[in-house]
């Protein structure tokens, strides 16, 4: 029989605890040194209950929790200051159907409703599991204070699993969801009971933690063999390095437990700033009795002068990774259109070009015009009074701003820089892939390397792909089959995840166009992506300098070969969307997709996006269609989490590479899209008036 350990023994322990560690100064005073934790669901917590802290806006964290019977892989978010979102798989010995492991993923979410301020403790509100099968589900109202720098209290009312312990209060809670859905008519239902716990530093690198569990591991307790002798639990964690730790914890009196976690803070990058190159310095204009001619425009009566300039200026940005598409000089003006294929801010790009421009052009061009171009197509012009550059260089990035306009880019003809086309560009990188979280299939992962091309051989006429070479890894292991009773249209992935060697991901061409003012085109033809091939058509609306876009595609694709070479299916459909986009501001982007999809299914996708100003992002989706929950199956809809990280943040090193996973809680047949490169918006959003503006503290860097 588990020993019931008196909860009033429980308290007097922490007490005792918190007792023998002198305060040494007021909590209203206290200001911690405490960095991030982590629980074993992946949360701001102690062990296994949470606490009221959260991450530093932006970060990702990864971790691993083991013990005996169960595995936990959990992948943490802070999508927004107060937000914490955790995406979770386990595996759990004994406790699946018939006594078969349990091979679970949860979805949490943390908010952290106050933060510590004075006397006033942080206080958090959470969600665990909230579309599972009830297993882990729970809810919690939990506050936590700073009682002085190295010393952290915590107090918590929780319910569900976190409410079998100690309860108190009446009701009965409904049943969780087997399908995925939300099982919203359980939260905060049923017995509650209480949690707390304590957290001491007692060096920069080792803290201790001990708390007061709520959960009584009934299921565990009853199908896996696990004693539950206390409702005390104990931990020591260990900081590696800023980014990761290492932890073992002692839980309910009988289980041994281990945890390893990375968290990458987007506002502390592992390689020191400073890395780059620094842009060449604005050159002032000589006194115009200096250099008469060049301040009277005469020199521009001279038919090698345009030609010499533009040949300077293109050889100053090809140094600095840019490319001079085109120029249109006179005697007071100049409009360069440049393409950016180093900076991962446009606004640094724009900077570097006008302090290059400010040394190559003859004193009378006051006027200097940026045309940042994107997919071939010219996006937006951005204006300086060349006196501006000369004034503001040593100022901050915001004086400029207000000096410059940001408006359309000018019609007419541009001198092509010569030689230009055909341009192409090879690259290799290494690749990362995982299986769907199944709940019936253990994690499988491959890492290979990529090897893609591109050639150009006009503006916006683009041949493209990428082949994908398996190193090392687990895919071809799979042994998942789909059952789906719909056409199979995303559900054979592990189909197309066996096969990683020598596997062609896409080969198309792509035109991009501008047929009117404020309209993109694009029009791609060939292998669009590993599953599907086939002609997509796209338009998009929007402004320069307008917070609203509108778009519509259409898809006429046909299945591939699960070995991705160049055979094909029987099986075509045509699939097409009308879209809205919207720049709430602060980094956030909102988009509505409404139409028809690859399993001929029609309905909606709803997404948002937070980007950071260093160029990290992170964004949630959910599609609903017509399609049953019963037809789409585990997960009854499609939802997920894209993240996408700059290489430069980790490199220290300006470059356009990024890091940008997908992760979908499960891989169904319904709500599926064709996965098409170089769709327009993402194409000019950035170099557009909001996405400038976001990047904008870059453009003296």
């Amino acid at each position: 029989m588990a020993h019931r350990f008196p909860k009033f023994a429980q308290i007097s322990t922490l007490a005792l605890l918190a007792a023998g560690l002198p305060l040494g100064q007021s909590a209203a005073q206290a200001e911690a040194t405490m960095g991030w934790s982590l629980g074993a669901y992946g949360a701001p917590g102690l062990l296994d209950m949470p606490t009221a802290e959260a991450l530093s806006d932006g970060t990702v964290a990864a971790s691993v929790a083991a013990r005996a019977d169960q595995v936990r892989g959990n992948f943490a978010f802070q999508i927004a200051p107060r937000m914490t979102a955790v995406l979770r798989f386990s595996r759990e010995k004994d406790l699946g159907p018939g006594g078969a492991a349990l091979k679970d993923r949860s979805l949490d979410l943390h908010y952290q409703i106050l933060s510590e301020a004075g006397m006033r403790p942080a206080v958090a509100v959470g969600l665990r599991d909230i579309m599972g099968n009830g297993q882990q589900s729970a809810e919690y109202l939990v506050a936590t204070k700073t009682l002085r720098p190295d010393l952290r209290a915590t107090a918590g009312i929780g319910w569900g699993r976190l409410g079998s312990q100690g309860s108190f209060g009446g009701g009965t809670r409904p049943a969780g969801s087997l399908d995925g859905r939300l099982n919203g008519d359980a939260w905060f239902r049923g017995p509650m009971a209480a949690f707390a716990g304590l957290a001491w530093q007692a060096n920069d690198k080792l803290t201790l933690k001990a708390e007061i569990s709520s959960d009584a591991y009934a299921t565990e307790t009853a199908l896996a063999g696990f004693y539950r002798k206390s409702s005390l639990n104990f931990g020591a964690e260990y900081k590696i390095n800023p980014m990761a730790s290492v932890a073992a914890y002692y839980l309910a009196g009988s289980e041994v437990g281990v945890q390893f976690t990375i968290a990458l803070d987007p506002h502390q990058p592992p390689a020191p700033s400073g890395l780059e190159t620094a842009p060449l310095p604005v050159r002032p204009r000589p006194a115009p009795g200096a250099d008469p001619e060049g301040w009277s425009g005469a020199w521009s009566a001279d038919p090698t002068a345009e030609p010499a300039i533009r040949a300077s200026v293109a050889q100053a940005l090809a140094k600095d990774g840019q490319v001079l598409d085109g120029m249109r000089l006179s005697a007071t003006a100049v409009d360069v259109r440049v393409r950016n294929e180093t900076y991962g801010a446009q606004s640094q790009a724009i900077g570097h070009t006008a302090r290059i421009l400010t040394r190559a052009l003859p004193p009378s061009v006051e006027t200097i015009t940026i045309t940042p171009v994107a997919g071939g197509m010219p996006t937006s012009a951005v204006t300086f009074r060349r006196a501006d550059l000369e004034r503001l260089e040593n100022t901050q990035a915001g004086e400029i701003l207000a000096a410059a306009q940001i408006g359309e880019a000018a019609p007419g003809a541009f001198t092509p820089t010569e030689g230009l086309y055909p341009r192409y560009q090879v690259g290799v990188k290494p690749y990362l892939e995982f299986s769907s979280f199944d709940p019936g299939q253990d994690l499988h992962a491959d890492a290979g390397l990529e090897l893609s091309g591109r050639l150009e051989f006009l503006p916006g006429l683009v041949l493209s792909g990428a082949l994908h070479q398996k190193v090392a890894g687990n895919l071809d292991e799979q042994t998942r089959v789909s059952t789906s009773p719909v056409q199979h249209v995303r559900s054979d992935l592990a189909e197309y995840q066996k096969h990683g060697d020598a596997t062609l991901q896409r080969l198309q061409l792509a035109w991009y166009a501008r047929p009117g003012e404020n309209l993109y085109s694009r029009v791609s033809l060939g292998y669009l992506e590993r599953m599907y091939g086939g002609v997509s058509g796209e338009i998009l609306w929007k402004p320069v300098d307008s917070r609203l876009a509108l778009g519509a595609e259409l898809d006429l694709v046909k299945q591939r070969d699960f070995d991705q070479r160049l055979g094909l299916q029987n099986y075509e459909t045509v699939s097409g969307h009308l879209s809205a986009y919207y720049d709430f501001g602060s980094g956030v982007t909102g988009q509505l997709d409404v139409g028809r999809y690859l399993a001929r299914d029609w309905g909606a996708t709803v997404s948002i996006d937070r980007k950071l100003a260093n160029g990290w992002s992170v964004g949630a989706f959910a599609t609903l269609t017509d399609m049953s929950s019963a037809d789409f199956g585990t997960g009854s809809f499609d939802k997920g989490v894209r993240l996408r990280i700059p290489l430069s943040w980790a490199l220290g090193q300006p470059t356009q590479m990024t890091f940008a996973p997908t992760i979908r809680p499960y891989t169904g047949d319904g709500g599926a899209r064709v996965d098409v490169e170089g769709r327009l918006y993402e194409t000019v959003t950035e170099t557009h008036m909001g996405g400038l503006y976001e990047d904008w503290g870059r453009f003296w860097r």
